[in-house]
């Protein structure tokens, strides 16, 4: 406080509690003062004179933001006396006995980030100017309000793409992961901030990168180069190559929290490791906490296409059928995950609102970055790829076309065939109503060999190649395969020649333990006979698949290539089939002893069984929950956990919020990963 006269101001309150609450920001805490842009909010200050006299003495209310540590650089704001002026932050002064009242409203447009107010008094004795630093307060996204350019209406959708800290995230199509956003937890609000910046913007011009803090595109462009720490002082560290000793494997995270305080607490130092639905659910949780609606989305058959062509290529020798390398990196992985956040885009023409992809996995740069979107999912889906940002990018992922070729030996190539239908098969995200699927894939792309769709290749400029047209009579199917981790499983093929002449066949059947992106680990089986197939025929095959066999070569994410190929004699005739299995890992046990009571000890039990046909070390139990409990770590008692052996944890939770929680736990070992289980608990007070 700094003042020439007598001190008429004197204590200020800015009513937290009433004003996150009706800010929506309340499960952040309420010690300190957290609003919404384009949305009143009011503090009280002591009023130290017999009465305040409106036409003679003034007060001012002047707001300081921008870079903290310059002081050159800080934006400061003078608000007007007002209660109707758009965009300008106003206020209005209501005296009473002893004290004054103000409201205080931003406008919707405002730069959000970390605001220092300072009252200003001129008393009309001419007592002299007295100044009193009324607080600070955070200043968020507003989507309740319909200035905010991320104003969303439906309210429903609201509490699940702001307000829910739970949710899930698709990865193999089998195995939802239930994932603790937190975006509520005390810190993340300022750690959300540190991360805006450390960015390169903010680090290299402080005061201009403050100033588009009010455009949600920009804010988000940001947060998908920095949620990667490929380029800057960004949070998460990817690998692929299941060499996670000198970290924390992907698989194993269950939350955002552990790893935004990790970031934070070590200086900015890079979190070591993850993959794309890490990325997207570590964005999710900055998002939301900033107020921007946000949700995780999963693209299955998700296409890596890096020239730019919109093709993806698939190479085997000739003389063996084995798949080899191709000469660049394009690949198809088995899903990946991004995140949409739902904005206007006034830098665009009229049209393209609503949800834009973001996507923070570190895949190929844009303007010379590791970063990709913001970009509306409408020009996706009609093919617009001049709009910003990574247009042709996404539109590969959901639409490229994966073509087969043979490779001689002389280095010739020969196109087995075109798969039109391959890519982007399925596109979820969790519903705002309940823990299901939502499939929002015609929200990308028209439904596929549509006239629709093969107008928007046409538009989006692609060649189309057709798929072959000369009739094909050898036709081969996977059958669908339930295989449980640790199990020996046999895989079914069924061939049929569907021609009028039998033929002579070689056919070639393998396995491939494969990572989720595509990467080949370890061919483990295979099997290449030749026969005749009389005409108008079938014929089954059966794979035998066992644990010994694949055990060792399987990634964390455990999945398995199946690959069959049948050829004539003549070799004037291909058909291939693939299909990618996922192995199923039990989940754990866990059960909730007593009730869940605000502030009280609670105890939970998890229960795991060994699967497989070994024995576990290093066994390690991990849980979380927002509202419940920070992340614990729980070695297991048995050293050794033999085929089949129980081992049982209890761990003490207290929760912190009341309502629906959910507590999700995780299992490692040295040979197996990614266990999961939860328990819903709804905590009440006492």
């Amino acid at each position: 406080m700094a003042t020439t006269g007598s001190a008429h101001l004197g204590a200020v309150d800015l009513h937290c509690e009433p004003n996150n609450t009706e800010h929506h920001t309340e499960e952040i805490g309420t010690e300190r003062l957290i609003v919404r842009r384009g949305q009143a909010f009011r503090l009280s200050v002591e009023f130290k004179r017999p009465a305040f006299v409106e036409d003679k003495d003034q007060l001012k209310l002047f707001l300081d933001t921008g870079p903290s540590s310059s002081e050159a650089g800080r934006i400061r704001i003078e608000a007007v006396k007002s209660t109707a002026k758009r965009g300008k932050w106003t206020y209005n002064v209501e005296p009473a006995r002893g004290i004054l009242h103000l409201t205080v409203r931003s406008p919707a447009n405002a730069c959000i980030g970390l605001y220092t107010m300072q009252l200003l008094f001129y008393p009309s004795g001419g007592e002299g100017l007295q100044q009193v630093v009324a607080g600070t307060f955070y200043l968020l996204f507003n989507p309740w309000c319909k200035e905010d350019s991320v104003y969303l209406a439906d309210k429903d959708l609201l509490e699940e793409y702001v307000l829910n800290e739970n949710g899930i995230v698709y990865r193999s199509f089998c195995l939802p992961l239930l994932w603790n956003f937190g975006q509520f937890e005390k810190d993340v609000i300022d750690i959300c901030f540190e991360i805006l910046d450390n960015s390169l913007s903010a680090l290299k011009e402080p005061s201009s990168d403050a100033l588009k803090r009010c455009d949600p595109s920009y804010i988000s462009r940001i947060l998908t180069a920095m949620v990667n720490s490929n380029d800057d002082k960004g949070v998460l560290s990817g690998r692929w190559d299941g060499e996670y000793d000198d970290g924390t494997p992907p698989t194993k995270w269950n939350g955002s929290l552990p790893i935004l305080r990790k970031w934070s607490s070590t200086g900015a130092e890079r979190v070591r490791y993850g993959q794309c639905w890490v990325f997207a659910a570590v964005a999710c949780t900055v998002l939301r906490c900033l107020g921007i609606p946000t949700r995780c989305v999963t693209n299955y058959s998700s296409a890596h296409d890096c020239d730019g062509n919109l093709k993806v290529d698939h190479y085997f020798k000739s003389d063996d059928c084995t798949r080899t390398l191709p000469s660049r990196k394009d690949s198809v992985w088995n899903y990946h995950c991004w995140v949409e956040s739902w904005m206007t885009r006034p830098d665009l023409p009229s049209g393209f609102d609503g949800w834009q992809v973001l996507d923070p996995t570190p895949q190929e740069r844009s303007d010379g970055i590791f970063c990709c979107g913001p970009c509306p999912v409408k020009a996706i889906k009609e093919g617009h790829l001049d709009i910003n940002y990574d247009a042709v990018f996404i539109f590969a992922e959901v639409n490229a076309d994966v073509v087969y070729w043979f490779v001689n030996k002389d280095g010739t190539k020969r196109e087995l065939s075109v798969k039109q239908n391959q890519v982007g098969t399925q596109i979820v995200t969790k519903s705002a109503f309940s823990d299901k699927r939502e499939y929002i894939t015609l929200n990308y792309k028209y439904p596929e060999g549509s006239k629709e769709e093969r107008d928007i290749y046409s538009q989006a400029g692609k060649t189309i190649q057709p798929t072959n047209t000369q009739y094909q009579s050898l036709m081969v199917k996977i059958k669908q395969v339930y295989a449980v981790l640790g199990s020996d499983f046999s895989v079914y093929f069924e061939i049929a020649n569907c021609g009028f002449a039998d033929k002579d066949i070689h056919m070639v059947l393998s396995a491939t333990a494969v990572t989720y992106s595509g990467a080949i680990l370890k061919e483990f089986c295979k099997r290449s006979t030749k026969f005749m197939l009389k005409a108008a025929s079938e014929k089954k095959e059966v794979l035998r698949l066992r644990y010994e066999d694949y055990g060792e070569h399987l990634s964390e994410h455990n999945l398995i290539r199946l690959t069959a190929m049948l050829l004539t004699e003549d070799m004037s005739e291909v058909s291939l089939k693939e299909k990618e299995v996922v192995l199923k890992v039990p989940q754990l046990a866990v059960k909730v002893d007593g009730e869940p009571i605000l502030h009280k000890n609670l105890a939970v039990q998890i229960k795991f069984v060994n699967p497989l046909p070994i024995s576990l070390t290093r066994g390690v139990f991990s849980v979380e929950g927002s509202g419940l409990t920070d992340l614990q770590e729980i070695e297991s008692p048995k050293l050794i956990i033999n085929l089949g052996e129980e081992v049982v944890v209890t761990v003490t939770i207290t929760p912190t919020k009341t309502g629906l929680r959910k507590l999700i736990v995780d299992f490692d070992s040295n040979r197996l990963r990614n266990a999961k289980g939860f328990a819903n608990i709804v905590v009440r007070r006492a």
